[in-house]
């Protein structure tokens, strides 16, 4: 079994990675791929390391895991930790695949120890914006029901009008004409 990556160097990483110092974690990303021993799982962690520091400096991206999660929430982070070290010690993916969802799974493990920054909730920010879109969208509904309502109230009424209205015209005596029978 080849060494894994120093978890100081990705502990290091992870801290800058979720403070957005791009340019130190790039640098420490660099240290990482000098140390780390050459494997199938190792390229895998690494890999996982990169597409982490990608995806946070590219944060506009909504479909995106780590844009879709809330760095606050540690009861979801200790549930996505578990889900990945459960990939992680499973033997029926490639080391390569396994060696990616370690790396997720420490990163997993740093964050709920990180006071994640104002400026890096904006991860938050998207999940946020998604529920105000869907807010306005359901509040939209909730209008054209509305007006929806109201017009079968207003048909429903001029119903009911015109039917008081036959009913008073049935009920005028037989030895009188009423408007109807002159229409004709």
């Amino acid at each position: 079994m080849t060494k894994p990556i120093p978890k100081i160097y990705a502990t290091r990483f992870f801290q800058l990675v979720t403070s957005r110092q791009f340019a130190e974690a790039d640098r420490i990303l660099e240290r990482i791929k000098q140390k780390m021993h050459i494997s199938e799982r190792n390229r895998g962690y690494f890999q996982a390391l990169y597409g982490m520091l990608l995806t946070q400096r590219n944060n506009n991206d909504r479909y995106a895991f780590l844009s879709s999660i809330d760095l606050t929430n540690k009861k979801q982070l200790k549930k996505y930790r578990q889900e990945f070290l459960s990939h992680a010690e499973s033997h029926l993916h490639a080391e390569y695949d396994r060696g990616f969802f370690e790396a997720w799974a420490d990163y997993f493990r740093v964050l709920p120890r990180l006071e994640v920054p104002v400026f890096s909730t904006i991860n938050k920010s998207v999940v946020e914006k998604e529920a105000e879109a869907q807010e306005v969208a359901e509040k939209k509904i909730t209008n054209e029901e509305k007006e929806l309502v109201e017009q079968v109230t207003v048909e429903s009424k001029r119903k009911k009008e015109f039917t008081e209205e036959k009913t008073e015209t049935e009920q005028v005596e037989p030895h009188q004409k009423t408007l109807f029978e002159f229409a004709k």
